[in-house]
């Protein structure tokens, strides 16, 4: 059901198999989703024609391993995960064609990910600064095309835990998502409160969600869809 719902057609071919390493070291909140996430993960690739590693050895971050990978996934990582010198390689891996893409607590910030990384701060666009209750929300979808927010309603109404952000990073990403803030209580962004956006980088690609908190979010097929979505940009073959 998932690759039809990907977009495959009667008698298309389809994409030559691709590897993925999903990457979901803690350091500091551990998402009791993250088990979830890797086995979701796994099963998308096995529909979809891509294999995946899973590791939260931060060891496999060198030039010579991430050649393997189309993209890399931050599944909920959080706090300091990476040294200097895997800090230069995922760097030059982005650059140089490579894709991440980054899910809910992966984004920059204190008590998120790479706190202290001005790079990958700059990468993400902005940084987490607090969230919401676990609450039902709307999403408003503003990219309708792109391929992990086409399959979408244009107003998807789900439930999570929803991040504000110090800043917009509308300008900087191509904003996908956003946040009806008066359908919760807990945003403090206002108007525009971005919840799902891309960028490139370089030769490569990043792709991010604030979704994907809790445990069911990754039984969800409109959630599953999006990550798949988010998989294929950041390994460029959407």
């Amino acid at each position: 059901l998932l690759w039809l719902a990907a977009g495959s057609m009667q008698g298309q071919s389809a994409p030559a198999p691709f590897n993925v390493l999903v990457f979901s070291k803690t350091t500091m909140f551990r998402h009791a989703s993250i088990t979830n996430g890797i086995a979701a993960i796994q099963q998308l690739g096995v529909e979809n024609g891509f294999t995946v590693d899973a590791t939260e050895d931060s060891s496999a971050f060198t030039a010579e391993n991430l050649e393997r990978y189309k993209a890399v996934v931050f599944l909920n990582t959080s706090g300091d995960i990476l040294d200097e010198p895997q800090q230069t390689a995922l760097q030059n891996y982005l650059k140089s064609g490579g894709g991440l893409a980054g899910v809910h607590a992966a984004i920059a910030g204190d008590v998120a990910t790479e706190g202290g990384w001005g790079w990958y701060g700059q990468l993400c666009g902005t940084e987490f600064t607090n969230h919401s209750a676990i609450v039902p929300a709307n999403v408003l979808v503003e990219d309708a095309e792109n391929c992990s927010t086409a399959h979408l309603p244009k107003r998807w109404a789900r439930t999570d835990e929803w991040y504000n952000f110090t800043t917009n990073p509308r300008g900087k990403v191509r904003v996908l998502a956003s946040l009806d803030e008066a359908t919760y209580r807990g945003g403090t962004m206002g108007c525009d409160h971005p919840v799902a956006w891309c960028q490139a980088i370089g030769k490569g690609r990043f792709w991010y969600t604030a979704l994907g908190h809790t445990e069911t979010s990754y039984t969800e097929p409109h959630f599953l869809h999006h990550l798949l979505g988010g998989i294929q940009i950041a390994a460029g073959l959407k």
